[in-house]
């Protein structure tokens, strides 16, 4: 099924980008969580986790939220202070702003699902360390296994080259379809970067017509399962 969106992808004319391994081919250490099944025993491995430090301060977990069966997943990079104090990702003046991106691009926030590629905040909502992304990064995968989402649109520089496992700044990976085993994905910037830099939201846009555009792809043939 992958290799078939891949393909119209390419028919297309899309810039298809498979994303290099670090540092001289090896991949960055992820330690996997127990087995995960299903979503209910997803969501009670990542309320229970205590793999890192960060279970330490948080007050509680965000796991995600919106619809498990999505066309399109969105992945940011970590709670904030909204976040950690409610429990649900992109809340706050980014969350509104999200919302509007996805109204734009023709979906309501309950009919994508959203996820982070933490689950727990860091302490004054810095940069997440290789060890906490190491522990977090198998929930994500596991929750974009189970959403089989036609597209991911990654928002923001960590969590794009975190989930893509790049170096690339975030200005060289928009604008094109990169590739999570076999699934597309697109990069753009974070809504809370937006706020501070209101000149970048038409590039934003370009970035969500590039993601229905693969949408409109991987939909065409009805072969979702």
């Amino acid at each position: 099924m992958q290799a078939r969106r891949l393909a119209i992808l390419e028919a297309l004319g899309v810039d298809v980008y498979v994303p290099r391994t670090r540092e001289g081919g090896a991949k960055a250490e992820v330690l996997v969580p127990a087995a995960t099944p299903d979503w209910e025993s997803l969501a009670e491995a990542v309320r229970d986790c205590r793999l890192c430090g960060l279970c330490e301060t948080r007050t509680q977990t965000v796991f995600g939220v919106g619809n498990r069966g999505a066309r399109l997943m969105v992945v940011g990079e970590a709670p904030g202070a909204d976040e950690d104090r409610q429990g649900e990702p992109f809340v706050g003046r980014a969350g509104i702003l999200l919302n509007a991106m996805l109204r734009a691009a023709g979906f309501e926030r309950g009919e994508v699902y959203i996820a982070n590629v933490l689950k727990c905040r860091p302490p004054q909502n810095r940069d997440p360390t290789d060890e906490e992304a190491g522990h977090c990064l198998p929930y994500l995968r596991r929750q974009i296994e189970l959403v089989a989402p036609e597209a991911i649109l990654c928002v923001g520089r960590i969590a794009a080259q975190r989930l893509l496992d790049t170096e690339t700044p975030i200005g060289k990976l928009r604008g094109r379809v990169h590739s999570l085993d076999g699934r597309p994905v697109i990069v753009t910037y974070h809504p809370a970067y937006l706020l501070r830099s209101p000149g970048e939201k038409r590039k934003s846009w370009d970035d969500l017509k590039l993601a229905l555009g693969v949408l409109a792809a991987g939909g065409a043939g009805g072969d979702r399962a």
